[in-house]
């Protein structure tokens, strides 16, 4: 029996009622996987390739035949607007078969949660965060929830493999499991994936279930891509007409943005007209601003408003807004994004992406690529690098385009090799140690040390963490009355720690600003940070407003629309780049290779930079003299490692060499003033890389380095720790010193002989 003879009636209806002239590959082999095998599954494909339907077509199948006494399947997005659509998807596939759909997230009313707590059936789609609220205040009625539990689909598994929230999302599976006593099975559905064996591991950590990983051949679709380069004032790279060599996607017309405007907005401005559109930017500062230049550019020109925007710091109502007009077909509006319209939510018929700078990952690249490509359009994706002008008298590594770059790296990395980056599992996370411990205290109510560590370290994904690192973890949460002793001798959630788990905002463990809620009359636009007082103006939801009020008490901020443009600021946004990427980055200074996607300004930009990069010796030589005793260092790694050289300097080397005035810009490069000459600065490292490196010696004295949400809850011995073993990747460094001291060794070994 094929796979759609075994689909139940309902599901052959709805391909017929689609249109669907036969199953695509992925859905042949999900089907054989979750009918034939009790394993895991983790589905692997591009965008818009059926992922959700080859999942749940199978699901809903067996649902039909033997209906679940509970919640059935639990669906886990990361993002409400993918919950969103799937609801919508699954909806339309389900009301034949009376199966029902549910969704849950801090959007949904009460009314539709309170008929799934009095008839748990069908299919749960959540989040993360409110999967955590669901167990911690629904304890008592998990097991009658789910105790019929069958299926856990993981969505969009990728953006759960490199932090705090994937490891949540697992353990909230590994508590729901044994509170309901069940054994669900594990499906993953991802675009991106870097390393699918160690993905399948990680998919089925604690459960001693294998993850079947089906292969299949997938079509081939042709990529349209471009990258062109602007310099935000002044004349650009290339001032002459040269033939188009770019890909034939691109329109030849006269730009007719404003004389004024900032020739890479302009840019945007004209190539987005009469399309419907998606501008990606890196952070939600960068996304009203963006916006706010567009929509000026549309007054200018007498033109109607065009431009939508999307971010997470936005009420509910302005997203949804963004995302009802961008599924409709016969609206050409451009929506400006961060990654909240990355992931999986299908947005119809898109005709193009563009991407301002370059994203940190390759995946985020691909994510953000395969947002267009639906609906039998190709993939398209315009890159729009802005820098200022290096001024004539520019330091050298200020002159070099590093997210141009980056840009190439990330398109050529997948190109040439197909890499993605692989998930991160050498973190010790002690952040999400206590979120969870709270997490279960707040939940069971008082229990002995005994049982909450068995409770808790018992989860797979805290295997790293010992027993003598819990126990300093609770002794110090009990001193700070995070959690307090009762007279019995168990330990219940303390008075501090109450204020900690009552709090709406306990359930997500991803950093989080203290926001204001941003309102004009009765509508609510969204949050910032750190508002201005009275009378000062805010940028929030592609507007200038007035601020009226601000209540500090409530955390509320009323303001009115006006005309006008300022900066607007939620929060710090950092990057994380792999070494690969970094490494590639040089590889394009080094080669001649053309690439047939950059545009004339950009193909002329790189020129440029190649050339200064032969002339100085950047790209051969790791550390260049830029005058007097003023040094660059270009190590060409990644964030974490960058980071960790950085420190080894100071910390190991700065006495020896005279170093002073360390100024990174991670993770491109470093600039500093040093006594000695080249030689010496090798030799200096290459002696003391051959010394023993506890990672701790690279911590600062008295430094607590945060990362994660709860790192202040942490005591200060295990942030440390956690930082020095868990985040510096002081592996890569090691190997990149050893490469730049290999003639050391070499002349050493020579004259040993």
């Amino acid at each position: 029996m094929n796979a759609f003879e075994r689909y139940a009636p309902f599901v052959q209806d709805y391909i017929f009622r689609n249109n669907w002239e036969n199953l695509r590959a992925i859905q042949v082999a999900a089907a054989d996987a979750v009918f034939n095998t009790d394993a895991h599954v983790l589905l692997s494909a591009s965008t818009a390739s059926g992922k959700t339907e080859a999942a749940f077509f199978p699901i809903l199948t067996l649902f039909s035949e033997d209906p679940p006494k509970s919640v059935g399947a639990i669906y886990i997005g990361p993002l409400k607007a993918l919950i969103n659509d799937q609801f919508s998807r699954l909806t339309e596939l389900c009301a034949e078969a009376d199966i029902p759909v549910w969704h849950w997230h801090g959007d949904v009313s009460q009314s539709h949660k309170n008929k799934m707590l009095k008839n748990p059936s069908g299919i749960l789609q959540i989040t993360p965060e409110s999967l955590e609220a669901l167990l911690l205040h629904k304890h008592a009625a998990v097991s009658r929830l789910f105790c019929d539990l069958r299926f856990i689909v993981i969505d969009e598994v990728h953006s759960l493999m490199r932090g705090d929230r994937g490891g949540q999302t697992l353990c909230l599976i590994e508590r729901l499991s044994r509170m309901a006593g069940v054994q669900p099975r594990r499906i993953g559905l991802s675009a991106t994936i870097g390393d699918l064996q160690q993905t399948g591991e990680f998919l089925a950590s604690g459960t001693g279930r294998p993850t079947v990983i089906p292969q299949f051949e997938q079509p081939k679709s042709k990529w349209r891509i471009s990258m062109e380069h602007f310099y935000i004032q002044g004349p650009q790279a290339s001032d002459e007409q040269t033939e188009q060599n770019a890909l034939e996607v691109l329109e030849q017309k006269t730009d007719t943005a404003p004389d004024f405007a900032d020739p890479g907005m302009g840019y945007i401005f004209e190539h987005t007209r009469g399309k419907k559109c998606l501008v990606f930017v890196n952070s939600r500062e960068e996304a009203e601003a963006v916006t706010t230049s567009l929509r000026q550019y549309c007054e200018y020109k007498h033109e109607p408003d065009r431009f939508l925007i999307h971010h997470g710091n936005l009420s509910a109502s302005y997203r949804e807004t963004a995302e009802d007009v961008m599924k409709d077909d016969t609206q050409f509006q451009t929506t400006v994004t961060t990654a909240t319209l990355e992931l999986g939510i299908d947005i119809g018929r898109l005709e193009r992406a563009f991407q301002i700078d370059a994203p940190f990952m390759v995946s985020s690249f691909l994510q953000r690529l395969g947002r267009t490509g639906r609906r039998d359009l190709p993939p398209e994706m315009w890159f729009v690098m802005r820098e200022e002008q290096p001024e004539p008298r520019a330091m050298l590594p200020t002159t070099i385009p590093w997210k141009l770059l980056q840009g190439i790296a990330l398109v050529q990395l997948y190109t040439e090799e197909r890499w993605v980056e692989p998930p991160n599992f050498r973190r010790l996370p002690f952040s999400l140690l206590y979120h969870q411990t709270m997490s279960t205290l707040a939940s069971c109510g008082e229990m002995t040390p005994a049982a909450l560590a068995s409770r808790v370290l018992t989860l797979k994904y805290f295997h790293r963490i010992s027993k003598e690192d819990y126990a300093v973890l609770l002794r110090h949460l009990i001193e700070t009355e995070q959690i307090q002793r009762t007279d019995e001798g168990g330990l219940i959630v303390g008075i501090k720690g109450e204020r900690v788990t009552n709090n709406f905002k306990f359930y997500a463990v991803f950093q989080e600003n203290e926001e204001y809620t941003v309102r004009s009359e009765s509508h609510e636009i969204g949050t910032i940070v750190q508002p201005p007082p009275a009378g000062e103006k805010i940028a929030i939801a592609g507007h200038v407003w007035v601020v009226d009020e601000v209540d500090h008490d409530r955390h509320l901020v009323y303001c009115t629309m006006v005309k006008g443009k300022v900066p607007a600021y939620f929060g710090e946004c950092p990057g994380d780049i792999q070494t690969k990427i970094l490494e590639r980055m040089r590889q394009v200074l080094r080669e001649d290779l053309s690439y047939p996607y950059l545009m004339k300004n950009a193909a002329a930009r790189l020129s440029l930079a190649r050339h200064t990069a032969r002339n100085s010796g950047a790209a051969e030589e790791p550390l260049i003299c830029l005058g007097g005793d003023m040094w660059c260092l270009m190590p060409w790694l990644g964030t974490y490692a960058f980071l960790a050289l950085e420190r080894f300097l100071k910390v190991r080397c700065a006495e020896a060499l005279k170093l002073k005035g360390l100024a990174p810009s991670r993770p491109y490069f470093l600039e500093f003033r040093m006594k000695a000459d080249k030689e010496q600065f090798f030799q200096v490292l290459y002696d003391e890389i051959q010394k023993p490196l506890d990672p701790m010696e690279l911590v600062y004295p008295n430094e607590v380095p945060v990362f994660e949400k709860y790192d202040d809850y942490v005591p200060a011995e295990l942030v440390r720790k956690g930082f020095a073993y868990g985040i510096l990747e002081i592996d890569e460094m090691k190997t990149r010193i050893l490469q730049w001291t290999a003639h050391l060794q070499k002349a050493e070994d020579s004259a040993a002989e």
